[in-house]
């Protein structure tokens, strides 16, 4: 892969400042793909070939598979309640290193960095102690980007642009898991959970490693599972484990709702079908006020439970032995 920083181009550079949420994917263990959505209030360094976005240590798995695999992606696909105005879609594939213990001038930063695009943060004792674990145990996943690849329009659908290193060949197909390859979820209830989450997308495992995230379309079910209509010419052929995502959010996050999946992907002449094997959901409410005590009551608990369980100091450990590496 490439060694210097990739300096990606200006017009990708406003989607990636601008975007209010963007979907990030990570691989497991078993070579399947995780998506979910996450708002990266802009970090970015063109500079330093840098983007990244923000967890908490309550989202412990994600962080030890980032800390034990740290081929990360990041699609930015959608401008709904952002500041970009360009139509591009624009996937940034690199190496993840976590901040877990990030300094208080790096947290100020994404206090400021944060404000324009989730509003004012609420002040005053009160608020002060109860979003004090919220804002400033927060943990920082960067990534050091190896390709931007830019699709001129949200459905990337035209011809794309690669800055990086090139685009890699087809991976291979996967072999099926020994539970079989079918729906092990409702997938009438599937169809109703992302109904009305407008923004869709699949994601696997790339020949190089890194996650390939695109827009997808669902156009219908069967017992087999959801047919999806995909962007030509980007899917790889045959059968492989990959992650799915149908999402929706409001003006600065204020009212969200997620739906994540896992499961297997085929590809045929005929089509793509994805089976969901896993479905978990998030739904947040469209009250600030609500949301607020809410994010800061659950930081609050995850920070407890991660210290008590030793999740803390077991990513600690995992982070220090990828350094020595």
């Amino acid at each position: 892969m490439t060694s210097a920083p990739v300096r990606w181009p200006d017009a990708a550079d406003a989607v990636i400042r601008g975007d209010l949420t963007v979907a990030a994917a990570y691989v497991t263990p078993a070579g399947g793909v995780v998506v979910t959505s996450v708002s990266p209030v802009g970090l970015a360094d063109r500079e330093a070939g840098l983007v990244g976005f923000t967890t908490s240590l309550g989202f412990q798995k994600k962080l030890e598979r980032i800390l034990r695999d740290p081929h990360v992606s990041l699609a930015y696909h959608t401008r709904d309640h952002g500041f970009a105005a360009s139509s591009s879609y624009v996937l940034a594939q690199g190496t993840a290193s976590v901040d877990l213990r990030p300094s208080p001038g790096r947290l100020t930063e994404l206090m400021r960095a944060s404000e324009p695009f989730l509003g004012e943060a609420k002040r005053g004792p009160i608020w002060d102690w109860l979003l004090r674990e919220y804002h400033q145990e927060r943990v920082f996943v960067d990534v050091g980007v190896e390709r931007v690849t830019v699709w001129p329009d949200l459905a990337a659908r035209g011809a794309m642009t690669v800055t990086g290193a090139a685009w890699p060949e087809e991976p291979a197909e996967q072999k099926p898991p020994m539970n079989g390859t079918g729906p092990r979820v409702d997938l009438s209830a599937v169809a109703r959970q992302i109904g009305g989450l407008p923004h869709r997308l699949l994601a696997f495992r790339g020949a190089d490693g890194f996650p390939v995230i695109l827009p997808v379309a669902v156009t219908g079910h069967d017992d087999a599972g959801l047919h999806l209509d995909v962007p030509p010419g980007l899917l790889p052929p045959g059968g492989r484990r990959a992650g799915f995502l149908a999402h929706a959010f409001r003006p600065q996050c204020v009212g969200l709702g997620m739906r994540t999946f896992t499961g297997w992907l085929t590809v045929t002449d005929e089509g793509a079908r994805y089976a969901p094997h896993t479905s978990k959901g998030l739904a947040a409410p469209p009250y600030k006020t609500l949301l607020t005590v809410s994010n800061g009551l659950l930081a609050k608990y995850g920070l407890w439970r991660a210290r008590c369980d030793g999740t803390a100091a077991r990513l600690q450990d995992l982070a220090a032995r990828g350094k020595v590496g």
